[in-house]
């Protein structure tokens, strides 16, 4: 019969608790690492998200704007080229407005260029 040794654990048991220890180790850390590129990518597409939200509303009300717009009565019907000519006014409008919406454009700069457009 095999003499059972006491005290402390011989090599073998040594290297398994090692092995054992390490394993646990890393299979945590790459949950941790797995759970934190989930939650990044979740944020990113939310973000999009409200970007894309918030780009639809300034397209609804720039078309709601341009479709409330009315030529005084008595003026002649607007020839294709002023309604393409308002349609790009109304799109660089837009554009100005996201900007300013995202922070690009401060008030100062927004009410600068909206003027130059309309003028």
């Amino acid at each position: 019969m095999p003499m059972r040794r006491f005290g402390r654990p011989g090599l073998l048991g040594l290297a398994a608790r090692t092995a054992v220890v390490a394993g646990t180790a890393s299979a945590v850390s790459n949950g941790v690492a797995n759970s934190r590129q989930r939650r990044s990518q979740a944020e990113y597409e939310q973000q999009q998200y409200e970007e894309a939200q918030r780009q639809a509303q300034v397209d609804e009300a720039a078309r709601n704007a341009a479709a409330q717009y009315q030529p005084p009565p008595g003026t002649p019907s607007a020839s294709a080229s002023a309604a393409a000519s308002g349609a790009n006014i109304a799109e660089q409008l837009q554009q100005l407005s996201a900007l300013m919406q995202s922070g690009v454009l401060s008030e100062e700069e927004f009410a600068t260029a909206k003027g130059k457009l309309l003028s």
